[in-house]
């Protein structure tokens, strides 16, 4: 793509797909692949703003990039604005494009203490947070939100004008609340409304599927791109706008020993492929297969022994 999709600020964005930041999958591998296959920019899993002041031991594989996944965005929560900013400060060290504050964390233990979605129910600290951020720093800062804490707090378009009078450069939107969780439909009405409300790029979230859910979302709310998160675990080739069924067996087989090499390169054998295994839930999650092979395959302890059931369960499969 030659031509940008949008700017966040001066940094252009060559594409309309991005893989959500999820704890948990969002690390280096998944990003790296899914980069590959067009998700357009890279967000981190999510870092805690007390983990990188205290320094801790293993923050230092959340925050390992690759330069061709530019741009890249560091995903920080908390709820103290000065030790976001400090912690902030820090992370700029590491050179990433852009930092994002996450306020679309329904987990308890962080909305619970007043951080992720619990910052939208303090709407005066997110615009304090938002203008010492800008202030601080010399690169954009952008924000991922939820509609609101509940249906009776549904405040999400003062929260997206909060973060852009305050000098943020995006607003990623989830259709849902956080009492909702990940539970019913994603209210797509609400990120129209949100594009109409500001002038910097919308990108929305909820729902995504399939690749006609990615046109539909866009049709429907005009937003800037379209964030995809649980859809794309067992499914990488939705950045490559392919529906999971038109991706045949073997290029089922090369992309998940693609994904496997680079687990086992970055976190070692032993514990990459324990961390792989719930991407090869996914994986296979479409070949119906017994309680006992799904365990066998999910159990292996080699990569060998993986590859070698797996061929097994799909020529059984294609034999049938």
């Amino acid at each position: 793509m030659n031509t940008p999709s949008f700017y966040v600020r001066e940094i252009p964005v060559y594409g309309d797909l991005i893989l959500s930041p999820m704890d948990g999958f969002s690390d280096l591998p998944f990003r790296a692949l899914t980069r590959r296959l067009g998700s357009a920019m890279s967000y981190t899993e999510f870092v805690n703003a007390i983990d990188v002041i205290q320094g801790h031991p293993n923050l230092h594989q959340r925050l390992t990039y690759q330069e061709e996944e530019r741009p890249v965005v560091y995903q920080i929560f908390d709820d103290d604005p000065d030790r976001l900013v400090r912690a902030a400060l820090m992370l700029r060290e590491h050179s990433p494009d852009i930092i994002d504050v996450n306020m679309g964390c329904s987990d308890r233990q962080v909305a619970g203490r007043g951080a992720g979605a619990g910052l939208l129910r303090t709407p005066i600290k997110i615009a304090r947070i938002f203008r010492k951020l800008t202030q601080a720093l010399d690169i954009p800062v952008t924000g991922k939100i939820r509609l609101g804490w509940d249906d009776d707090c549904r405040n999400y378009l003062l929260i997206a004008r909060i973060i852009e009078e305050n000098g943020g450069q995006l607003v990623a939107i989830h259709g849902r609340t956080k009492k909702q969780g990940y539970g019913g439909k994603a209210n797509w009405d609400a990120i129209a409304e949100v594009k109409q409300a500001v002038s910097i790029p919308v990108i929305g979230n909820g729902d995504v599927r399939t690749v006609a859910d990615i046109e539909r979302m866009k049709a429907y709310t005009n937003c800037n791109g379209v964030m995809i998160a649980r859809a794309a675990i067992g499914n990488p080739w939705i950045f490559a706008r392919r529906d999971r069924e038109a991706v045949s067996d073997a290029q089922v087989r090369a992309t998940m020993l693609e994904h496997l090499d680079r687990m086992l390169a970055f976190y070692g054998a032993e514990r990459g492929l324990i961390l792989f295994r719930k991407h090869a839930t996914r994986y296979i999650s479409p070949y119906r297969l017994t309680k006992a092979q799904r365990q066998q395959l999910l159990t292996c302890e080699t990569k060998p022994d993986f590859m070698v059931l797996f061929d097994r369960i799909v020529l059984e499969r294609q034999t049938v």
